[in-house]
């Protein structure tokens, strides 16, 4: 991208503005690098703020069906207090350390359809445009790598990943989304349960690992959720495939009914503090997931057709947000 948005409320002679993120991905909790180049207009412009927010698609459950929009879920001044002479070409650079809670874009370098977003505002001469919105791309810390890995290990395969606006009750979380990571069971768990659904919740003394199974009813039984919630230190050195497995086990064997909206301790079930169960998940796809193995759950794309699929639904979402923000 070179200057590609012209700051609209300043109208034409105006600075224009280009966000460069370092090409790695961030992690969370971790520093998001880059700079922010700027070009002056036709006149001289006094820059009081440069702001960063970072944004994210996020789905909403409600009783007649779902929506989609986007969520703030962070903000970060970087820059500003000088002035902008016509012409101008300046850089300034910047190091912000993410919300460890910031979802998890990719896995093994393969996207999710997680969509994350770093939106860059000026304020100048009082008057405010955002002038730049990037794609963020953000991979998994090493213990979250690890229990995904484990999984893998088990047979476990990738559905889809996506982001759900409310709070899990009983954890420890401040964003007000999470991330649902489904994954379908292997052929020795499949009669038990049609999917599990993993939601991570970091902090800087460990990770919530927050798990739940779409049960499949017996023959005189309804199928229900199971859910159970554990913590990890960000440096356990554990045998990650036979904890995982033992909490499989644990949910397979939970049959107890859990409070709609109340939390319990670590270990136990407990209920999403917006909606305890979900029928229905329409969050992008990205593929089935390779086989268990070497690979683990490294996401597999058909022909390189779903992998398109997520390039243009990230596109099609950043471009219906500048449109949005061009009707303000």
């Amino acid at each position: 991208m070179v200057f590609k948005r012209l700051l609209g409320s300043l109208g034409v002679g105006g600075p224009t503005v280009d966000t460069v993120l370092e090409p790695r991905p961030a992690l969370p909790g971790g520093t998001l690098d880059g700079h922010v180049r700027l070009r002056g207009g036709t006149a001289d412009f006094d820059i009081e703020h440069i702001t960063l927010e970072l944004v994210a698609r996020v789905e909403a459950e409600h009783a007649d069906g779902e929506s989609e929009g986007v969520v703030t879920f962070e903000r970060f001044t970087v820059g500003g207090g000088f002035r902008l002479a016509a012409g101008e070409e300046r850089s300034v650079p910047f190091g912000v350390v993410l919300p460890w809670e910031t979802p998890v874009t990719e896995l093994y370098g393969q996207p999710l359809g997680v969509v994350l977003g770093v939106r860059t505002e000026l304020s100048v001469a009082g008057a405010r445009d955002k002038g730049d919105l990037d794609a963020l791309t953000v991979g998994p810390l090493p213990v979250q790598e690890a229990v995904l890995e484990a999984f893998g290990q088990l047979g476990f395969g990738f559905r889809s990943a996506d982001l759900e606006y409310g709070h899990i009750g009983g954890t420890g979380q401040q964003l007000p989304f999470y991330q649902e990571i489904e994954l379908t069971p292997p052929p020795q768990y499949a009669h038990l349960m049609n999917e599990i659904e993993v939601t991570f919740l970091a902090g800087p003394a460990g990770v919530e690992v927050v798990l739940e199974a779409d049960k499949r009813g017996g023959l005189f039984s309804d199928g229900h959720d199971a859910l159970t919630h554990v913590t990890v230190g960000h440096h356990d050195v554990r045998d990650w495939n036979a904890e995982v497995e033992g909490w499989v086990r644990q949910l397979t064997e939970h049959r107890a009914s859990y409070a709609h909206g109340h939390g319990h301790g670590q270990g136990q079930g407990h209920g999403h503090g917006h909606d305890a169960h979900h029928g229905h998940h329409s969050g992008p796809g990205v593929g089935t997931a390779v086989a268990a193995g070497a690979a683990g759950l490294a996401v597999g794309v058909a022909g390189g057709l779903v992998a398109a699929e997520v390039v243009d639904e990230v596109g099609d979402f950043f471009e219906g947000d500048d449109e949005e923000e061009g009707e303000d």
